[in-house]
């Protein structure tokens, strides 16, 4: 056989269940200068790709005449398909030829139960994470000495196939909703509150918590939007506390605080910290559950809020539709929740991004949430995957919702009489192109459980990153 033509590395997969997975990787191996060849390309339809069998000829000619390695998708839903099951025999008949015991590298995207054969070969784990996988194969190719192409140029199929996955624009204007809130108004004053007694920070800081009030401790004292009357009355009048200066917030904001030594970044900085504790008094108080992520502390619908599987109402303006924020899926509990970041630049306004929390289910117990936060993370990366952009906008939705009751506004409390009131409808704004979407759902499209879905993906479907903001 002409070994010479052999520098294509072809990846077995299962189709459509492995292609979000491919798409990532092919791109990544022809960066670094590998010939690649998939057959997410086949399926493309409509778009000059050869169907049915012209198609699976290709994929047989490839692998036996010009590939130099196999990569082997492997989940146990993977190597039951009968196409992958043929591509591995031919695999196997081509290492022996080519006395090459390293032909197939089986890459490992979920535990899986191996085929006959397959006990020998030493996977590649992509489970945990995908960019370690990829450090790690790019090294094994470099070790197996595998050709690279001295001038890459994609096959046609690539190119149609990146053509037709990739997003078509239309010359109509499209409303794009994003992921900021408005802050609409703020308190008038923030008030230096001297106390009489509490010296350190640490007690201080007991004092706002108890009150559920933003405070921040500074020398011997507090800055905060309340007054001493409001933390005497929510501390039960045991905490004298008094007045010593204000400041009108934009003047805070602008020049700092030059009587208390504060200067303006530093004012800046203590004004995001109180509109974040007043975001997180304000959801403890509507009855949202905290959880704490590696960056930052997310709000979730609980049960006392909402029942699993019960669809929230949302949507005041134009059509009404509703959307989950707890349900059950693969045996587990999944949970919506946001974490919300403030923000003064280029105005003031809370940034969302989307959290979603698992726990386990046992018949006749109540859930218990999954401490592993690896778990955690394979669990959104397996779990949530599906979730198209309809479903995260639906579900923040529903989240500001459920937050901010029967008002337009949802108003944050910084003492008596006092609140950050912000917009209830994230900004949006008007583009002047429409782009082609390629995975239609109905206005209130739900997911179900794995079993029921197909096309089942392992890969994060986040509507504008991996943080899943909305687009």
């Amino acid at each position: 056989m002409n070994t010479m033509r052999r520098d294509t590395i072809f990846i077995s997969k299962a189709t459509p269940g492995d292609d979000a997975f491919v798409l990532w990787l092919a791109p990544r191996l022809e960066a670094a200068g590998y010939r690649v060849f998939a057959d997410v390309l086949g399926r493309a339809g409509g778009n000059g790709l050869k169907p049915g069998d012209a198609w699976r000829l290709k994929l047989t000619d490839t692998l036996q005449e010009n590939s130099v390695k196999m990569l082997l998708c492997c989940t146990t839903e993977t190597l039951r398909r009968r196409g992958v099951q043929e591509e591995y025999g031919i695999a196997e008949d081509l290492a022996r030829e080519l006395e090459d015991a390293n032909f197939i590298i089986p890459l490992r995207l979920a535990p899986f139960k191996k085929m006959f054969g397959m006990g020998e070969l030493q996977y590649l784990d992509f489970h945990k994470r995908w960019a370690a996988g990829l450090k790690d194969l790019l090294d094994r190719l470099e070790e197996f000495n595998v050709p690279k192409a001295h001038r890459l140029e994609p096959s046609d199929e690539w190119q149609t196939a990146r053509a037709h996955f990739g997003v078509g624009l239309r010359e109509e204007p499209e409303v794009l909703t994003s992921n900021w809130l408005r802050i609409e108004s703020l308190p008038d004053e923030v008030h230096f509150l001297e106390s009489k007694g509490l010296r350190t920070d640490s007690q201080l800081r007991v004092i706002g918590n108890e009150a559920s009030l933003p405070a921040i401790p500074h020398g011997s004292g507090l800055i905060s939007f309340a007054s001493g009357i409001d933390f005497a009355e929510r501390c039960s009048g045991k905490i004298p506390f008094e007045i010593a200066d204000s400041i009108d917030v934009e003047e805070f904001i602008e020049d700092g605080w030059e009587s208390l030594g504060i200067e303006q970044r530093e004012a800046r900085r203590q004004m995001v910290n109180l509109l974040r504790q007043a975001w997180e008094y304000h959801c403890t108080a509507r009855g949202f559950a905290p959880y704490q992520f590696s960056k930052g502390l997310a709000f979730h619908a609980s049960e006392s809020l909402v029942a699993s599987g019960k669809r929230v109402p949302w949507g005041r303006q134009g059509q009404r539709r509703s959307s989950m924020l707890r349900n059950e899926s693969r045996g587990k509990l999944w949970e919506f929740g946001v974490e919300a970041i403030p923000s003064l630049y280029p105005f003031p306004h809370f940034k969302l991004r989307s959290r979603v929390r698992f726990s386990d289910l046992e018949e006749g117990k109540n859930p218990s949430l999954i401490e592993d936060k690896r778990a955690q993370f394979r669990l959104r990366r397996s779990v949530c995957s599906v979730w198209r952009n309809k479903a995260w906008h639906g579900r923040i939705m529903a989240f500001l919702e459920l937050l901010a009751g029967e008002s337009p506004l949802i108003a944050l409390q910084a003492g008596s009489g006092e609140f950050v009131e912000l917009d209830g409808m994230p900004l949006q704004t008007t583009v002047p192109f429409t782009a082609r979407q390629t995975d239609r759902q109905d206005e209130d499209a739900e997911e179900e459980d794995k079993t029921t879905l197909q096309g089942f993906i392992e890969e994060e479907g986040d509507l504008a990153s991996n943080d899943g903001e909305v687009a």
